[in-house]
C-alpha cells in the first residue's frame, strides 16, 4: 500500500515580500517564513527598524533583504516591482488605526486608515498577482487582516471598516485568480501584544474587556501568528483559498 505524502511546510526556493516588517506581526512573519527557506524581502517605511531585523536575521542563516517602502504610495510600490522578479508570496501587514468613538472620526482619520489597510493592500495584490499570473508559476498572497473584520469592537468603527473590506475583496479575487493559481486568503489576529497595543492593555477596562473574551485566556504574541503564515505559504494550504484564518483564542466563537 502506498501512503499518502504530507506536503511540505518547507518554502526553500521561495521569494516572498512581507509589508510592515520593520516591527510586530510583520516581523514575526518575514522571520518565520525566513526560517522556512525563503528569500524574504522585508519592507516597510523605517529603514533603521529595518537594517536592524535584516541584520539580525543575516547573523542566524536566513535569507532576507530590507526594502523602504509606504504602501500608500502606488508609485513607489510600482517602481519597486518593476525592478524585482515575481515574488511566490506576498504578505500584506502594513497597516494603521486610528482608533476613536464612531461619532467623533474625521475624515482625514479615516482615509489615512484606509489608504494603508485597504487602498494599499488591494493594489498590492494586484501587482504582484499579475507578476505571478505572467510567470505562471502562481502563488500565495496572504492579507493580514483582523477578528474585527467578523466581529465589533469599541471605538473601532474604522479599523473593522477597513479590516470587513480586505475580507471582502480577498474573496472576491480568489475567485479571479484561482484559475491561475494565485491562492490569496486573511489571517484574522485577536488582540496582539506589540508596540503599537500596549496603550490598550495599559487600559484596565479595556484590558478586562480583551480577557473576558478571549475564550484561551491570553492575548495573543506575534509568535502565535508565525505557524498560520507559513502554513498559508506552503503547499500544505494548496487548495485553500477565499478564506480567513482566524487566530483569534476563540473571540469569534459566540
Amino acid at each position: 500500500m502506498e501512503l499518502p505524502k504530507t506536503p511540505s511546510l518547507r518554502l526553500d526556493g521561495k521569494t516572498a515580500l512581507v509589508t510592515g516588517a520593520s516591527s510586530g506581526i510583520g516581523l514575526a512573519c518575514a522571520v518565520a517564513l525566513a526560517e522556512a527557506g525563503a528569500e524574504v524581502t522585508a519592507a516597510a517605511r523605517s529603514e533603521d527598524k529595518l537594517d536592524t531585523l535584516v541584520e539580525a536575521a543575516q547573523e542566524k542563516g536566513l535569507k532576507m533583504q530590507a526594502c523602504a517602502l509606504d504602501v500608500s504610495d502606488l508609485d513607489a510600490v510600482s517602481e519597486m516591482l518593476d525592478k524585482s522578479t515575481s515574488f511566490d508570496i506576498l504578505v500584506n501587514s502594513a497597516g494603521m488605526a486610528r482608533h476613536g468613538p464612531a461619532a467623533e472620526t474625521r475624515p482625514d482619520d479615516f482615509d489615512a486608515v484606509m489608504d494603508v489597510n485597504l487602498r494599499g493592500a488591494y493594489f498590492l495584490s494586484q501587482m504582484v498577482a499579475r507578476k505571478m499570473i505572467s510567470a505562471g508559476m502562481g502563488g500565495s498572497i496572504i492579507n493580514i487582516s483582523s477578528q474585527m473584520a467578523h466581529v465589533g469592537g469599541i471605538e473601532r468603527s474604522v479599523y473593522c471598516a477597513s479590516k470587513s473590506a480586505v475580507e471582502g475583496f480577498t474573496k472576491a479575487m480568489a475567485i479571479e485568480w484561482g484559475p491561475y493559481q494565485v491562492r490569496i486568503n486573511t489571517i484574522c489576529p485577536t488582540f496582539v501584544r506589540t508596540a503599537l497595543t500596549e496603550a490598550t492593555f495599559q487600559n484596565p477596562k479595556r484590558r478586562a474587556w480583551i480577557e473576558d473574551k478571549i475564550k484561551l485566556g491570553r492575548v495573543g504574541e506575534v509568535e502565535d501568528m508565525m505557524g498560520g503564515v507559513v502554513f498559508l505559504a506552503s503547499d500544505a494550504a494548496a487548495l485553500i483559498t477565499g478564506t480567513s484564518l482566524l487566530i483569534d483564542g476563540g473571540w469569534t466563537a459566540d
